[in-house]
């Protein structure tokens, strides 16, 4: 359960150094949710284990103490990071508040590796960001001995910290070394920290990096702004391109794939439906995968299509949809996938399509694993989990936070946060019908001794004649025809809940089906199934290509403000993103990074005239508005 937030109003901002530092380096009043205990905590040299939601404000609480531990002449921080791309942006994110940070990593020179550990070394720096194989090098640890015994190490942060356990969805060896900082800088707080974690995964964190006394902060889960929507599956891309079309015209978005062909044909369809798109895999050349994510963080209305080696780390806070065409390992990969929309707490849509193949070829993937026995079972039971979560016909952000050991209530149909409260989806009682497809099962492999997949065992339950039934003799059989009354569509979905419900195995190359233990329990009538009926198809997408929009770019000016905009506050807003963008391209930044498009969507509505009434607007620090006051002022002046 998450923690309770405090009650206490706070210290002010000149009292407290922690809330100095959020008002003048960062530009915001308050802390949010468990963020200011966490930043004490940590100020006050204690060690912690955060979770926290994609979007939640994870960096601040060890950005935040790491300022105020410098300011206090204690020394650099050290944040272990796994991505080269969340190092940048948020490198650049520090210098453009005025914060002395770096990185080292494989992108530099050697002279610019050698000054910055200059200044590393002479604790000039405040955050220097590194990766867990780099941290773990000889050379690396000689020098952290040396700021360690001048009293000059201020922290540790260990970002994705999931990545440590094993039972985690995304373990990266390199992590496991990381346990050498509680070994060999007892005294030196350490904070890691992770937007996804069940219980499983949070103990091997604890127990790998010795976070055996740490404090655990747990946040809510919850993301409101976004929206979950799961299809069954009908032509994914065109329902995916039918979606884009009425709800995301123009804007950035993510699209995962399972496989590297399929990301690279689904890229270039949707480039041929007029959608700007890039392909990103690990069987590209570093340099193109480099260059699509640069453009992907820079430009506009980008949609990204890809495997899951992209995403993690990526700090883009405008992205307003997340697509899956294929079914993800587990709700922890699906969780933090669709985290990466909306980080900017707008509103954001997850969307996947959902199919029997897909559940076969997880299935698959898991008895075709080295791995060991209880592995494989833990694996089959996240598995299961995430299926429960796409066969729902109740709230499915209830079922989400439940997973995470969070309860909530249905956010219904005037929050419209899932597709289950905004559309309840007709169910039927499927019980007699999974008894006729359990019994085909069983009569066709009494017959011949061989198993076969749904698209066969649908034909015969509704009598067609088919060459591959009077090959085999199927009409013969007791169970031809008897399923003559149901669609084969709800057939479809009777099989993939089935084989969802582990009361069907799917089998080999060709995902044939057979039964399993509690087949009997089915035939029996001894289990009541209550299923959804078949969705209708989703209706083709029509039209032409993709527009862009205006100045602005290509979310639309009122799309991507946080609150409704009159139209003199969109012409404004359309400016300020225009001068946004000439300043990114000057200072070779993501736009976002100079300011996002909420702070910008304030201004437009406030629409200060003064520094001092600029200086109020969330999310506009000291150096900011030094460096880009009067430039703000002279644009909201002009429109």
């Amino acid at each position: 359960m998450p923690a309770a937030e405090p009650s206490l109003a706070p210290p002010s901002a000149a009292a407290d150094p922690a809330r100095r530092v959020l008002s003048e380096v960062f530009g915001y009043g308050e802390f949010r949710g468990l963020q200011q205990p966490i930043v004490e905590h940590t100020i006050a040299g204690g060690d912690s284990l955060v979770l926290m939601p994609t979007g939640g404000g994870k960096s601040l609480c060890y950005q935040i103490p790491a300022i105020v531990r410098h300011r206090a002449d204690q020394g650099v921080a050290v944040v272990v990071s796994p991505l080269i791309a969340l190092m940048h942006d948020q490198v650049g994110a520090l210098e453009e508040a005025g914060v002395h940070a770096a990185f080292l990593n494989s992108t530099l020179e050697s002279g610019d590796a050698t000054r910055i550990e200059r200044e590393m070394m002479g604790g000039r720096l405040v955050l220097l960001y590194a990766a867990p194989e780099r941290i773990a090098t000889p050379r690396m640890l000689a020098q952290l001995d040396s700021l360690h015994e001048r009293g000059l190490l201020s922290m540790f942060a260990i970002d994705e910290a999931h990545c440590v356990s094993q039972w985690g969805h995304d373990f990266r060896e390199d992590y496991l070394k990381l346990s050498v900082l509680a070994e060999r800088y007892p005294g030196v707080p350490r904070i890691a920290l992770t937007a996804t974690a069940d219980d499983l995964t949070r103990a091997d964190i604890v127990e790998r990096l010795a976070l055996h006394d740490a404090r655990i902060f747990v946040s809510s889960f919850d993301r409101p702004n976004i929206r979950y929507a799961v299809v069954e599956k009908d032509k994914a891309r065109e329902q995916m391109l039918a979606f884009l079309r009425a709800e995301h015209e123009g804007d950035a978005g993510i699209v995962y794939c399972q496989t590297r062909k399929k990301v690279d044909e689904t890229a270039a369809w949707l480039i041929e439906q007029g959608i700007s798109a890039l392909p990103y895999h690990a069987g590209l050349d570093a340099p193109v995968r480099q260059r699509h994510q640069d453009r992907f963080l820079r430009e506009e209305g980008i949609v990204m299509v890809a495997t899951i080696a992209f995403g993690m780390g990526i700090d883009k806070p405008d992205v307003r949809f997340v697509a899956h065409l294929d079914l993800p390992k587990n709700i922890e990969g699906y969780y933090q996938e669709t985290g990466r929309a909306g980080r900017d707490g707008l509103p954001a849509d997850a969307w996947m399509a959902y199919g029997l193949a897909d559940v076969v070829n997880q299935r698959r993937m898991i008895d075709e694993s080295p791995a060991g026995d209880e592995f494989k079972r833990n694996q089959r039971g996240k598995l299961a989990a995430l299926l429960a979560l796409a066969e729902a016909h109740d709230c499915r952000r209830v079922r989400l936070l439940s997973y995470f050991g969070e309860a909530s209530v249905p956010c219904g149909p005037l929050q419209n946060a899932c597709d289950n409260c905004r559309r309840p989806p007709a169910t039927w009682n499927a019980t007699e019908a999974s008894r006729m497809a359990l019994s085909c099962v069983y009569r066709i492999e009494q017959q011949s001794g061989h198993h076969f997949g749904a698209a066969h065992l649908i034909d015969v339950l509704r009598g067609k004649p088919t060459d591959k039934v009077a090959q085999h003799g199927h009409a013969r059989l007791s169970t031809f025809g008897i399923g003559a009354a149901t669609s084969e569509a709800q057939w479809r979905t009777v099989f993939r809940q089935l084989v969802a419900l582990g009361h069907l195995a799917s089998e080999g190359e060709y995902g044939t089906l057979q039964l399993t233990p509690s087949s009997r329990l089915v035939l029996r009538g001894e289990i009541t199934l209550l299923l959804r009926e078949a969705s209708e198809p989703t209706p083709r997408a029509r039209g032409g290509r993709g527009k862009r929009g205006a100045a602005a770019g290509g979310t639309g000016a009122g799309k991507a403000a946080p609150r409704p905009l009159d139209a003199a506050g969109l012409e404004r807003f359309a400016a300020l993103k225009a001068w946004r963008a000439s300043v990114a391209k000057a200072h070779n930044l993501p736009a976002y990074v100079v300011f996002h498009d909420a702070t910008l969507a304030e201004m437009a509505e406030a629409r200060p005239g003064s520094l001092d009434e600029l200086a109020g607007i969330g999310g506009v620090g000291a150096k900011k508005l030094d460096a880009y006051g009067e430039d703000i002022l002279r644009v909201l002046a002009e429109t």
